[in-house]
């Protein structure tokens, strides 16, 4: 399997005024992030709303987006269950719809059970049954824990494991993590904001929701990091840090909408019970994309 290199967005899921999944917006969104130059997408994950999709849905934005996404750019599909027996019914699904890799949170409801143990039986029974490569999850921002490093490591090597995506922008997990994989598997950043870092520590990249309205910026972060241009790298990180911190990790879903509105995408309103910004929200957001010249209209 070719290397799993890049940078993802997580995509945004559009909705239409009847609140169903407006698939021509979607598939337009995707044809115009993969002509600003992204390595793929990440379809149903956190920032598409994937707790508010039915499975249906689920299957129709997997089999949209490989109508769009080249077979030589990667197609990732967040499919984390609360089951094990769910979470391998949607792995199974969505390679069958054209996903190369799948992105797996944790379940978490009964958080307290979900002891290591639990862990590493779940992700193993999922790894040995996924028609392709999963990628461990962690994003502790709601799933109220991270999967341990120890998990990681067990895990590591796996023929099915493909690595880990952290968004939990801990610099001691994320080192926890790098250790336990041990060039067994790549890792992914999803905390923007330390991308420059985490590249420079070893990572292939990033899963990162700005890269939907801050495209090139992100890409030339990535590039000059990949580069080994530690300067070049961080000129472009203090230029990303505000915006990702503000609008994807401080409004979330609906601050990243409003962004993508403002950046000739189709964001749309939120799915309930998540509200739509407010005036004075929508203004910051332009606010703070205006320096960066991707406003459009």
């Amino acid at each position: 399997m070719r290397r799993l290199e890049g940078i993802f967005p997580p995509v945004a899921t559009p909705f239409d005024a009847s609140g169903a999944v407006a698939c021509d917006a979607f598939r337009a969104n995707l044809r115009t992030l993969m002509a600003r130059g992204l390595h793929g997408v990440v379809v149903a994950g956190s920032n598409g709303e994937a707790p508010l999709l039915d499975e249906a849905e689920r299957t129709c934005l997997v089999r949209c987006a490989r109508e769009v996404v080249p077979a030589d750019r990667w197609l990732i599909a967040g499919i984390g269950g609360e089951s094990t027996r769910q979470t391998i019914a949607r792995a199974k699904a969505a390679a069958e719809h054209g996903a190369d890799v799948m992105l797996v949170a944790s379940p978490h409801y009964f958080g307290p059970q979900m002891t290591p143990a639990a862990l590493l039986a779940h992700f193993t029974a999922v790894a040995e049954e996924s028609p392709k490569p999963i990628v461990l999850y962690t994003i502790p921002k709601y799933v109220h824990f991270a999967i341990p490093a120890e998990v990681v490591a067990a895990l590591a090597g796996h023929p099915n494991v493909a690595g880990v995506k952290d968004s939990s922008g801990d610099e001691a997990q994320r080192a926890g993590y790098l250790g336990a994989l041990a060039g067994r598997g790549v890792f992914l950043t999803g905390a923007a904001h330390q991308l420059a870092d985490a590249m420079a520590e070893g990572a292939a990249g990033g899963i990162v929701a700005v890269s939907q309205f801050a495209t090139a910026l992100t890409l030339r972060l990535y590039e000059r990091a990949r580069a080994g241009d530690v300067e070049g790298a961080r000129a472009a990180q203090a230029e990303l840090s505000p915006i990702a911190r503000e609008i994807v990790g401080g409004m979330a879903v609906p601050g990243l909408k409003v962004a993508m509105d403002l950046t000739g995408l189709v964001g749309g309103p939120p799915r309930p019970p998540l509200l739509p910004l407010d005036d004075a929200g929508r203004a910051r957001v332009r606010e703070l994309l205006a320096p960066l010249g991707v406003l459009v209209g």
